[in-house]
This record gives structure tokens, sequence and C-alpha cells, in this order.
């Protein structure tokens, strides 16, 4: 897939896709419903994570959203029944497995936030590795606001990024929270202005398309995998992915440039 094809989710799905400078772009496409979450919505960014790690020419993944809004959380209306026991959990089962596939990704997930990212909004943002949100971005559960509870990565991948103390503080109060709060806290990246959203979050993807995309990868799953085990363990596995990398095209390569002073060109393999 080149810099300018898209794939078959076109202009007027709920979901866009476009390869663009070794970045997959998908795009969350409801903006008069401040891409609240539908179905629809959770099939079209799979199938973008889906297509995305099938392409060679993919480094890293972005997940933004058209028009002033990231994402208003699950759309009540569009969703069913909400008294429908049933038809509620297969809903946050859909979405708790699109967080988890969003989370697995081999490639690096970097948000780019732009307005409001509540209750499901938020879930989607924490499973990604990094964010990146402009100044007028806002952070919410706000669960607790409607006696509802989170299902999908709230009360679990928030305080592995936020801390536990402040993660509580966020649930149990539905309070909304800045970007550049977010980013004290550790959840944000980067704090930029609206326009400059899209050139920060292509700076970040020409920085890490420049290294291989198979070390990269290693190195997601082991920060990821490591971070809930015993040190020891973790310093084990550590050894045992760099031995077994050590294996690869691109380690050689990347010695030989080293060696020889110029930039190294990594396959991928």
């Amino acid at each position: 897939m080149t810099n300018t094809e898209t794939s078959h989710q076109g202009a007027d799905s709920e979901v866009r896709y476009e390869v663009r400078h070794g970045a997959a772009w998908i795009t969350l496409n409801r903006p008069a419903a401040r891409n609240a979450l539908s179905h629809g919505l959770l099939n079209g960014i799979s199938a973008g994570l889906t297509t995305a790690a099938a392409d060679p020419a993919v480094r890293a993944v972005v997940i933004g959203a058209a028009g002033s809004a990231f994402c208003a959380g699950a759309d009540l209306k569009r969703v069913g029944a909400m008294d429908d026991h049933d038809n509620v959990v297969g809903f946050l089962k859909a979405a708790a497995a699109l967080f988890d596939q969003v989370a697995e990704h081999p490639q690096p997930v970097i948000a780019a936030v732009q307005g409001i990212a509540v209750a499901g909004g938020l879930e989607l943002v924490l499973a990604c590795d990094l964010v990146v949100a402009t100044t007028d971005a806002v952070f919410s559960d706000g669960h607790a606001r409607y006696g509802l509870f989170p299902a999908a990565g709230g009360a679990t991948r928030l305080p592995r990024k936020i801390g536990a103390n402040r993660a509580k503080q966020l649930l149990f109060t539905a309070e909304s929270w800045t970007a550049q709060r977010m980013y004290e806290a550790g959840l944000v990246t980067e704090v930029v202005p609206a326009d400059g959203l899209v050139d920060c979050v292509a700076a970040i993807v020409g920085r890490i398309s420049r290294h291989s995309p198979l070390g990269i990868t290693g190195m997601k799953r082991l920060v990821d995998d490591g971070s809930d085990r015993p040190l020891a363990d973790a310093l084990a596995l550590e050894l045992a992915a760099c031995t077994e990398y050590a294996k690869s095209a691109d380690f050689a390569e990347g010695l030989r440039a080293f060696g020889e002073r110029r930039e190294p060109k990594f396959v991928g393999a």
C-alpha cells in the first residue's frame, strides 16, 4: 500500500483508513456523534489494525478522529436497548476485545486526541502506546456520573498509566482533566496546539520509522509484559528476547552500520 492509497473504508465509512509516510492513520469518522462508539466503529478500527499489521510499509498506527471530539464513549442510541442485559454485555465484550487488540498490536499505536476523550473514549486512549493531545483535549472516565462501571480498561489500565491514587480520584469523582494535567500524570506524552497535532504525530512516526520494526515490536512487548512481573523474571525475559533478536538480519545490519558510520537500512527480519 502506497502513501496515498486508501483501503476499502471510504470517506463515508464510520472509520477511515489511510497509509501516509510509514503510518496507518485510522480515523474515527462519526463527528456528528462526537465519534461515539458503535459496533460499526469498533469493527472498523479492528479491520484497520488487521490491515496495518499485515503491511510491511507500516511502522506505526495512529488512531485519530474527525471533527472536534476524539470519542464521547459508547453511543447509547446506536448500541441498542441498554436495559437489555445481554445486549449491554455483548457490546462491552466487543469494546474490550477491540481495546485488547489495540494494546497487543505489534506496531506502536499513537492516539492523536483533540476535544473530549470520555469513558470508552478514554479506554481507547489507555490501550495506545503513546498519546499526543491538543491543548483543548479533555479526559474523563465519567462512568460514576451515571451509576455505570468501567468494563474495558478504565479501572485496570488507568492505574497502570497514572498510578492508583490518581486513577481512583478520576474514577470516583468523574472529573474532567485537561491534557496538561494528564501530561503531568503520565498518560499524555505530548501536548500541542490544535493546529500542530498532525505534524507532531507525523514527526514521532518519522523517528520510529528509522528504526528496526522487529526491534520496536520486541521492545513494546518487553515493556508491556515485564511491567507486571517480578524484576528478576522481567530481566530474564529481556535477556532472552535480546538473545533471540541477535539472530536477526536487523541486528546484524545495525552493528555493521555502526562500524561503518552510516545509517542502517532495516528490513524487519
